[in-house]
């Protein structure tokens, strides 16, 4: 895993190179048993691949839940309706989302009025209809049950799903399928080592990990100990770039990140303000 913990908080996720020839395809259609991806049209350096839509569905159910409809997108809010109706007139319940950045809930309003499903979410300001969740809450529908995880730092809002029946766990983007993502201007590094720790816990009981960004993650335990030590080694050579002088945020990006792709350079200094923030705290 590579790149700066970069994601915008205008809509985006994690940073890295460009993906690979095929790498969308692969994405594209994947997930477990009733879970399935829809990949949006929207590939950056920011957003890896796409915003990847979830569909949650048990087999036969009449039902579907809608987890980040993704961007404002038209053509591919038409194909989130055309797979979540497929293999029947199978009914949109609950359009769900991960937090409010814009590439996973741009096209939220838009997908409610085409599907006449309501949306939930942590933030009652990107709520429609009277579905608000608070961690620890289940969603039951579309033969399936969903566990709502608080997981702040990447933004304050930022939910997780847990689909226990599958072993998986939907992370939007607290945790990415390649590179690690930022803590943006809303965010808070102190609540993302929190929430962390919290999903390292959960995570024996897991087999797969379903991101908003890049592929599934078939090693949940393994993810969470890189993220972990990811961070600690971060904060290490920030406090270590502050010992030989640095002092501005983009003083350190020079230093911690000198290797990082420019179009990402902004990013990085989001994550710098996050990490001095929290050395500031403790």
């Amino acid at each position: 895993m590579t790149g700066p913990d970069a994601a915008t908080g205008s809509g985006s996720a994690g940073a890295g190179a460009a993906p690979a020839a095929g790498a969308a395809a692969g994405i594209d259609g994947s997930g477990t048993e009733r879970a399935r991806c829809v990949l949006a049209p929207n590939p950056s350096p920011m957003t890896l691949e796409g915003t990847n839509t979830w569909i949650i569905a048990a087999p036969g159910s009449a039902e579907v839940i809608i987890v980040d409809p993704g961007p404002d997108d038209t053509g591919h809010l038409r194909r989130v309706l055309a797979a979540a109706r497929a293999g029947g007139d199978r009914r949109v319940a609950q359009i769900v989302l991960t937090h409010g950045h814009l590439d996973h809930s741009a096209g939220a309003a838009r997908f409610a009025a085409m599907s006449g499903a309501p949306v939930g979410a942590l933030d009652p300001a990107l709520r429609l209809g009277d579905e608000g969740f608070a961690p620890g809450d289940v969603l039951v529908a579309a033969g399936c049950e969903l566990r709502v995880v608080g997981t702040p730092g990447h933004s304050p809002d930022s939910l997780s799903l847990l689909l226990e029946a599958d072993g998986a766990l939907l992370t939007g983007d607290t945790v990415l399928g390649r590179g690690t993502t930022v803590i943006g201007p809303d965010g808070s590094l102190g609540d993302y080592l929190r929430t962390l720790d919290e999903l390292r816990r959960l995570a024996e009981g897991l087999r797969v990990l379903l991101p908003g960004h890049g592929p599934v993650l078939s090693d949940p335990a393994g993810v969470l100990d890189y993220y972990i030590a990811h961070r600690q080694e971060r904060l290490d050579q920030v406090r270590a770039a502050l010992a030989a002088g640095a002092r501005t945020p983009a003083e350190i990006v020079a230093v911690v990140y000198a290797d990082t792709d420019p179009a990402v350079r902004r990013a990085a200094e989001w994550s710098v303000r996050a990490q001095l923030d929290y050395l500031s705290s403790i």
